[in-house]
């Protein structure tokens, strides 16, 4: 039956509703990975961030609005001062373009306000100074958040937490976001999640850990029960709290609106570009000193045509013990000859494998290289001894039907790695972006007092390969 006039346009109006909707409901969805991890944190306490480009600001938004239809919910977001709430493109600035979309009516005085159908209510304050903190007091704010948490004293973040208290039903949690800064209180409190060259450790963000407060010293656990047994205490002074690290690698869709963001990043000075681009919380000036982060650039994609490609291989067959939680890894850095005589490293495996699983994992790589890019070498270390050349035979074998090249090691890593360093310092040496850019630039910066140099050897010796004129033939030099 057809439909009347009538029908037709409130059937067009509903279809177009329905695409309003989905468009509104586009902007509140979070990117995979560290966002919807901090989204989804049962932590009393939880910090975001710790670079720049991550979706840091955005996150804490749409965090601080997870609880808006309930009614008498209450948020309060910190910046250090009130310029930083309204600068343009700043806090209230990105909050105007997301939060009127569920309803928010924005109220700028007395203080910046968003106010939702429900009767909940966003705030913007500011803590300009260490006694601000007393303008709060008999305040309860279900919801703190600090944005650029680095920027607040220890002082003021303490006395806030007394103020984190909930009449609504809403647990009360306190959020932050941050920048690294090595000299303040937040670089304390998340140096469990922090490695020995200060980089965050992958496979601790997001972990719950749980601390007291005794005489003004922190006193941390890995359970409640554990800390309430051995401080003699009671459970409910015990706080939950967890970090997340997230960086402009996570922000898929910055990286594809925006590239030259991550070009602007990686211009920074050593210490800056080390802070806000890879996330390092002790970046000191004289790290870098053979081959610095700040003299690598990363590429979105491959800038014209390669001619050799090489994939070289460190090899290891340890994995992580309780007595040694950090043994040296397998690492197998993929690099290209641009046709312009500069180098792109394109690809790294690196893990810590037992041997069968090494020699799965080099097979499968040899394949895929294959098939991506057809002739690439693989190159095979021999090191010292009968043992070396053992192991080295051992891959040949494996690698049957692909190119394999390798060579007897000599020298040590320092001067293998100069002919590598000083096309690095020249600005010679691309890479492509890819989840896989810290680990290898954060090995790579430590070097040679970093705790493991198994893709620097990797990297050396496919820039030595690929210095050869020899022809994509198997065989072995």
């Amino acid at each position: 039956m057809a439909l009347t006039k009538e029908q037709e346009i409130e059937y067009l109006l509903l279809l177009e509703a329905e695409a309003k909707k989905k468009e509104i409901d586009k902007n509140f969805k979070p990117q995979q990975g560290p966002q919807t991890a901090f989204l989804n944190s049962q932590a009393d306490i939880t910090i975001f961030g710790g670079a720049a480009g991550g979706g840091k600001t955005y996150a804490l938004l749409l965090r601080s609005m997870l609880n808006i239809n309930v009614k008498g919910f209450t948020a309060t977001i910190f910046r250090r001062n009130s310029t930083q709430i309204m600068n343009e493109g700043g806090l209230w600035s990105d909050a105007l373009k997301l939060m009127p979309l569920k309803g928010a009516i924005p109220v700028v005085s007395p203080k910046p306000t968003m106010k939702f159908p429900s009767g909940a209510r966003i705030t913007f304050q500011h803590l300009q100074l260490d006694n601000t903190v007393y303008d709060f007091q008999g305040a309860a704010i279900a919801l703190i958040a600090f944005d650029e948490m680095t920027h607040f004293t220890k002082a003021q973040i303490m006395y806030m937490l007394s103020r984190n208290r909930s009449v609504c039903g809403v647990v009360p949690k306190v959020i932050g976001t941050c920048n690294p800064d090595p000299n303040s209180f937040v670089a304390e409190l998340i140096e469990w999640y922090i490695d020995d060259d200060g980089f965050p450790v992958k496979e601790k963000s997001g972990i719950l850990r749980y601390f007291l407060v005794i005489d003004d010293e922190f006193k941390w656990g890995d359970s409640r029960e554990e800390l309430s047994i051995k401080y003699n205490t009671d459970p409910k002074l015990i706080k939950s709290f967890t970090f997340i690290a997230s960086s402009i690698f996570d922000n898929k869709i910055l990286l594809e609106q925006n590239p030259e963001y991550l070009a602007n990043l990686n211009a920074l000075n050593t210490v800056e570009k080390g802070r806000l681009l890879y996330g390092n919380w002790r970046v000191k000036e004289s790290a870098g000193m053979y081959l610095p982060k700040a003299k690598i650039e990363i590429v979105n994609q491959i800038p014209g045509k390669i001619r050799k490609f090489c994939r070289a291989y460190d090899l290891a067959a340890t994995i992580p013990t309780p007595s040694r939680p950090s043994p040296d890894a397998t690492a197998g850095p993929l690099m290209g000859k641009l046709d312009d005589g500069r180098y792109i490293i394109l690809d790294l495996l690196h893990g810590r494998w037992t041997s069968n699983d090494v020699k799965k994992k080099v097979l499968e790589t040899a394949k895929f290289d294959k098939n991506k890019f057809n002739r690439v070498i693989n190159f095979i270390p021999q090191d010292p001894g009968a043992a070396g050349k053992s192991v080295r035979d051992d891959f040949i074998k494996l690698l049957s039907g692909y190119i394999v090249r390798s060579r007897r090691m000599t020298g040590d890593k320092v001067t293998r790695c100069l002919p590598l360093s000083s096309q690095w310092q020249a600005g010679n040496i691309l890479m492509l972006a890819g989840d896989w850019n810290e680990i290898l630039l954060n090995e790579c910066d430590s070097f040679p007092e970093g705790k493991h140099d198994d893709i620097v050897d990797g990297l050396s010796d496919c820039f030595e390969e690929l210095q050869t004129g020899k022809s994509w033939s198997g065989l072995i030099s």
